[in-house]
This record gives structure tokens, C-alpha cells and sequence, in this order.
């Protein structure tokens, strides 16, 4: 046999190759195509003949090695030195982009797993026709599929889509679908944007009491769910607040005594930007709220005030799931995180 026919490695996955290459050898063992005492090629043949380097290669046998599958003898190189004993799980992890805290909820849910555990990860930048593409050239090859739903797309038919993956395979990360009930069988771990959000301004409200105007900045067409916006507003109108929903930050007359909330990263750094040319004082003359907790913002300003989901805890309740072979649809807790710029 020859091995190089068992390995896959996809250039257009995010999963590292080492994971790769490690994941297709385990899964050759436990299909039977590699057996006990089977000779594996070395590690430069690997790094040649995959176009990979030698600390890749090198690094995916360790991890064979540590989970016992793999073992080498000096002058006899690298062979399989014991059966898997149990089915692994083989998890597409889908993901919208990848940012600073989507990275959070990837690192919580990877260290909640088996190691042995088979994941492999794509990136769809929210384009419903790459997420649509990927989805529907791997059907049928995972026992779990974890998606993210977040496209820039309106309306896209996305149930048509995820509803060709049986329930019990199915996660959804970060949002639930309005199709989803308990009663249906969906599994999700997700925010509950219009109710976070207001809760979140709820709880800093004694600090928003300093200033005059609440602003919004939303842009028009952003991945972010619309639910946002109908929170933010019933707050503003249930606590009397002056307000403006606006796509940027060019798009308002920046006065003291509004406070700024950015759900983009993109659009905070232009804030803090315009706010140093002004030499105005965050906190006192300007209120910044990010949306997204992330270890950065604790020190950006002398801290950034920010209102976030737990996403590590996002990460372990999706990991948990699957472990634990359950279906639940679980919202996970929205903090705020009070700190000197409001």
C-alpha cells in the first residue's frame, strides 16, 4: 500500500497541517488500512513528498507518538505500535472568520476534547456560497458538524442547507436560528443579541447617567445579527436617552458627553484614533463600549469598557455536547465589563 494514497492535506484548510497529517493516519488505523507493526515513511520522505517542512512532520508524529498510536526504533524508524480502540470523533468546525475572541471560543473548544479527537477547520470569511461550498462537499464524512451562521448575505437559505445534516451531528455556535426550538431536536450554544445588549447597558447604566447621547455604531451591511440594534434602542427609549444608530464613524458629529458603542473592530480603532486627535478624555469627555471582551482591551485607553459573551465558556459547552453525546440549546451569559473609558 501506498500511505501517500491515505493522506490528505488541504491547503485551504485552517486547521494546521501537522493536525492534518496526524488526524489522516489515525484515521487510516482505525479503518484497518494501517495495521500493528506497519512501517510508516520517515520524516524526511513525509516533509518531500507532502511538500511540508520537517518540524510539520516531525511535530505530527510526536502527537502520534503521545497518544501511543505511533512508536520508533533507532534503525527501524516509525511504526504503528497499537490499534485505535475507539471510534473518534471527526468534527468540521466552520467558522465565519477568524478573530481575536473567535480564536478564544477555538483554543476552550479544542482543549475540552480528546486529544485524539479529529477537527478539522475552515473559514467561509461570511460568504454563503464558500460556507454553502464546504458544507456541501463534506456532507456525510463527520460525526459532528459546528457551524457559525454569520453572513453578509440578507436572508440567505440557510435552513435548506444545515437541515441536510442530521440534528444529532449538528451544532450551532454564536447564533441560533429563529427556527430553532427545544422541542425540534437543534443543538446550539449561542448569544441572545436583542437580550444581551440590554442587559448590558442596563447593568453600566449608572455610569451612562454622565452623559447626554448614546451612539450605535453599526455598519450597513455587517455580519453582525439586527437584533442589536432593536436592544440598544428599547433601552435608549425605556431610559430616556438621547441616540443615534450610525454605519460609521464619519457618518456623526463627534460632541463630549456622547458615549460610542462599536461592534467592529475596525471601527473602535477609528474612534480612539479621532479621540486622541481631539485630545478628548476617554471616561469623562467621550465614553467608549466595545463590543467583545479580549485580553487587549483591558489595557487599550486604561481599559476599555467592553460587553461580551463568555466565550470560553462558549467554547466548552459546544466541546461538551459532543462528548457527552447531548442536544440542548444553551444561551450563554453576556457580561459587562466596567473599566475606565465610560
Amino acid at each position: 500500500m501506498n500511505i501517500f494514497e491515505i493522506i490528505e492535506i488541504d491547503s485551504y484548510s485552517a486547521t494546521p497541517k501537522y493536525t492534518q497529517l496526524a488526524s489522516s493516519i489515525l484515521s487510516a488505523v482505525e479503518t484497518g488500512e494501517l495495521k500493528k507493526d506497519d512501517l510508516l515513511p520517515s520524516i524526511n520522505e513525509i516533509s518531500a513528498s507532502l511538500e511540508i517542512s520537517r518540524d510539520t512532520a516531525e511535530k505530527a508524529y510526536r502527537h502520534l507518538k503521545k497518544l501511543g498510536v505511533l512508536d520508533s526504533v533507532p534503525g527501524k524508524g516509525y511504526f504503528i505500535n497499537a490499534m485505535v480502540q475507539k471510534k473518534r470523533h471527526k468534527i468540521l468546525l466552520l467558522f465565519n472568520k477568524l478573530s481575536a475572541h473567535k480564536k478564544i471560543i477555538y483554543d476552550a473548544f479544542v482543549a475540552a476534547l480528546d486529544p485524539d479527537t479529529q477537527i478539522d477547520f475552515y473559514i467561509y470569511n461570511n460568504d454563503f456560497n464558500l460556507f454553502k461550498k464546504i458544507l456541501l462537499e463534506r456532507l456525510d464524512q463527520y460525526t459532528h458538524y459546528v457551524l457559525i451562521t454569520h453572513f453578509l448575505e440578507e436572508a440567505p437559505p440557510v435552513r435548506e442547507l444545515i437541515d441536510q445534516i442530521p440534528k444529532d451531528k449538528l451544532i450551532l455556535l454564536d447564533k441560533k436560528m429563529s427556527f430553532m426550538e427545544p422541542e425540534m431536536g437543534y443543538s446550539a450554544v449561542y448569544e441572545r443579541f436583542e437580550e444581551d445588549i440590554y442587559g448590558a447597558l442596563q447593568a453600566a447604566n449608572h455610569r451612562l447617567r454622565s452623559y447626554q447621547r448614546l451612539v450605535l455604531i453599526f455598519p450597513g451591511k455587517s455580519y453582525y445579527p439586527r437584533e442589536i440594534i432593536g436592544g440598544f434602542k428599547r433601552f435608549c427609549e425605556e431610559m430616556l436617552f438621547d441616540y443615534a444608530i450610525v454605519p460609521d464613524t464619519g457618518s456623526v458629529q463627534i460632541a463630549v458627553g456622547d458615549v460610542f458603542i462599536t461592534v467592529m473592530e475596525d471601527d473602535l480603532v477609528k474612534l480612539i484614533e479621532i479621540i486622541k486627535d481631539r485630545q478628548l478624555s476617554t471616561g469623562k469627555d467621550i465614553g467608549v463600549i466595545s463590543y467583545n471582551e479580549t485580553p487587549i482591551k483591558r489595557i487599550i485607553l486604561s481599559g476599555i469598557t467592553t460587553i461580551s459573551t463568555d466565550f470560553i465558556a462558549m467554547g466548552r459547552e459546544a466541546a461538551a455536547l459532543i462528548s457527552k453525546g447531548k442536544k440542548a440549546l444553551i444561551p450563554i451569559p453576556f457580561k459587562t465589563h466596567l473599566r475606565d473609558s465610560l
